[in-house]
């Protein structure tokens, strides 16, 4: 049997880098702080049911050479200008809310100043700055990193919290109410990610195969790296939701929503496992996480906006990345100056739009992979589309509770 060449690992990477950020540090932690393990039952269900319509990312792109997105325009072009408009009203948002959050890390692992707004402007500027000179490979490189980093610290930081934690945890399974179950939606809807981040790494897998066109990856390497990427995002969520059952269940402490004093307490979680001394590693660990979901997803939006309009315009050869990373940047730092102080409600709007989008997303990447378009040998076997209409299930019915439950 061959071996598959550890070095094409990257967008698998950059999927898990773009998913361990806010559906991790923000909502795992505050899941395991407010429910204990109460909704693990929701976060493995929805990793389970949304694991085959990530995986038609990788497998669409690299079967037939195009992306998602190239598949959705031959379906009907009104996906894609559903995809358009949808992603054009949130993508501020979700750039807004990953950086927010890497600035209250920065602010307390840099000090300097504690001004939200500075902070996240210089963070968007520094992310623009990597993507314009060193592209997708420098991209690649810095992800491989921080993924290693951030996986020791967080899965030592668990295991350490649960040694030293002495309260009685339940694992029964809660089904919140009121309040409570519009953080399960946005919990579910961020979980691991929002479903169109399949488009995004359908996108990386072939940038992946444009700067390594000597040895490109094959079907097989690319499900590989998939499932890499998948398995740590998932385990990683568990710690997370670990660390806030752990540490803060039953303490009466509550997570702040200003970005500062989240970040504060977050760090905590980790100090008080690990002891005071850790606090600059620690620091170090959560920012560069939070960091490679800032510059991963303001690399992957532009990337996705220009494909999209190099098939809506019939402009294919028209690079229009630059062009809506700038637009991007300039947006999200419009909103840091004069919204800032709606943005749990502008982040709640993206949340549950990603959650009940998700059956969509979820038809259309079936569609495709049992299409014409896929070679016969790379269609999903019987397992996997059992799975996928389970999971469409699954998600058409959760959404349609959620709607009727308003």
């Amino acid at each position: 049997m061959k071996k598959i060449n550890l070095k094409k690992l990257g967008p698998g990477l950059l999927f898990a880098g773009a998913a361990i950020g806010v559906s991790h540090l923000v909502q795992s932690t505050r899941a395991g702080a407010d429910f204990g393990w109460g909704l693990v039952w929701a976060l493995v269900l929805v990793n389970v049911f949304k694991y085959p319509f990530f995986q038609y990312g990788p497998r669409y792109a690299l079967a037939t050479g195009e992306t998602l997105l190239d598949g959705y325009f031959k379906l009907g072009k009104g996906y894609l200008w559903f995809y358009f408009f949808l992603n054009l009203a949130t993508m501020f948002t979700i750039q807004t809310a990953v950086t927010i959050v890497t600035a209250g890390l920065a602010s307390q692992l840099f000090g300097l100043t504690t001004d939200m707004v500075v902070w996240s402007i210089a963070i968007t500027l520094a992310c623009c700055v990597i993507l314009i000179v060193g592209h997708y490979k420098l991209l690649d490189k810095l992800i491989k990193i921080i993924m290693v980093l951030m996986a020791v610290s967080s899965i030592l930081a668990f295991v350490t919290a649960g040694f030293k934690n002495n309260t009685d945890l339940s694992f029964e399974p809660i089904f919140p109410a009121g309040s409570g179950l519009l953080f399960l939606i946005a919990f579910m809807g961020w979980m691991p990610a929002p479903l169109d981040i399949s488009i995004w790494h359908s996108i990386w897998s072939l940038e992946k195969n444009k700067s390594q066109k000597n040895s490109p990856l094959n079907a097989k390497e690319g499900l590989f790296d998939f499932n890499v990427g998948y398995v740590a995002a998932v385990f990683l969520a568990l710690c997370f939701m670990g660390l806030g059952a752990f540490v803060m269940f039953g303490s009466g402490e509550t997570f702040s929503n200003q970005g500062g004093v989240f970040a504060a307490q977050l760090i905590s979680l980790y100090t008080s496992s690990l002891g005071k001394a850790t606090y600059v590693i620690i620091a170090i660990a959560a920012f560069t996480t939070m960091f490679s979901t800032t510059i991963t997803c303001l690399d992957a939006s532009p990337r996705a906006m220009s494909k999209t309009m190099q098939l809506l315009l019939k402009k294919p050869d028209t690079q229009f990345y630059t062009h809506w990373l700038i637009i991007l940047a300039v947006g999200t730092a419009l909103i840091f100056i004069f919204l800032l102080s709606e943005m749990g409600l502008l982040v709640q709007i993206a949340t549950v739009l990603s959650f009940i989008t998700a059956p969509l997303y979820a038809f259309l990447n079936y569609r495709l992979v049992v299409s014409k378009a896929m070679p016969d040998e790379q269609k999903p076997n019987k397992a996997l589309r059992i799975l996928s209409i389970s999971g469409l299930l699954f998600l058409t019915g959760f959404t349609i509770f959620y709607l009727f439950s308003l």
